[in-house]
């Protein structure tokens, strides 16, 4: 599991308080509540009033996804699932596996190999685990649409706050010693409608994108591997063409 959203967020909020403090300021003159509740509030308030009421209900779970370790298992486990299958498979005949299916835990293996054993047309079965894909597909792009929705609502509204202190500072133009901290404090909700955007909200949303094509990577190859168990393909012919459909670069680092 790859945990690199975190580090890279821990990364870059580290870098923007060591840049404070090297410039003799203090990081938490950035805390303040009123421009922290504009940005984030008003940024999820957008993002929501551009969504589907059903969306809602998915948006804990895109936190998740996006912030989490991804469950991507390593390329090289799939592929020896699929070859020790084939080597049942062509001892035995496909019924055999029958027993087996149900020790598997991947959801989708699981119902393309019962598929299979069903006696499903080869066509009609890559069809429907195609079809899978594609729909997996589509959930994943709306969550990272969300999130990129985000990233381009919260610099707008870090500006509105900063508007809005604005207002306040000319309010108080006959008070000129309370001048420069209500400017510095104006100019916090743009500080952070930008760098919410640009540390949390948009490398969130390319990171669901970045896992969505890495799973369905993984399940097209499933396809391939359940296709040609069905075919009664040999374990090496299987382990040949599935490992071709493997990038070089990552076969190269599971080899090493």
């Amino acid at each position: 599991m790859d945990p690199a959203t975190l580090i890279g967020i821990a990364l870059a909020v580290g870098a923007l308080l060591v840049t404070m403090i090297l410039e003799g300021s203090s990081p938490m003159a950035i805390i303040l509540l009123p421009p922290l509740i504009l940005v984030f509030g008003g940024t999820f308030g957008a993002a929501i009033a551009g969504s589907a009421m059903a969306d809602l209900k998915k948006v804990g779970g895109w936190f998740k996804l996006a912030l989490l370790p991804a469950k991507v298992p390593p390329v090289s486990d799939r592929i020896a699932t699929l070859v020790g299958l084939a080597e049942k498979a062509r001892k035995e005949g496909l019924l055999a596996l029958e027993a087996q299916v149900k020790d598997i835990d991947d959801a989708f293996l699981k119902r393309g190999l019962q598929m299979g054993i069903d006696g499903t047309d080869p066509e009609e079965l890559r069809a429907v685990l195609e079809g899978e894909i594609a729909a997996k597909k589509g959930e994943d792009k709306v969550a990272a649409k969300f999130f990129t929705a985000m990233g381009g609502y919260a610099p707008t509204i870090g500006i509105i706050g900063t508007v809005v202190g604005l207002i306040h500072v000319l309010e108080n133009l006959s008070d000129p010693a309370s001048l420069g901290p209500l400017i510095a404090g104006a100019f916090v909700a743009t500080l952070w409608g930008v760098l919410s955007a640009n540390i949390f909200w948009l490398p969130m949303g390319a990171k669901i994108t970045r896992i969505s094509d890495l799973q369905a990577a993984q399940m097209e190859l499933l396809v391939e591997g359940i296709t040609e168990i069905q075919a009664g393909t040999s374990p090496r012919a299987v382990r040949q063409k599935l490992t071709a459909l493997v990038p070089p670069s990552e076969a190269a680092r599971e080899a090493a």
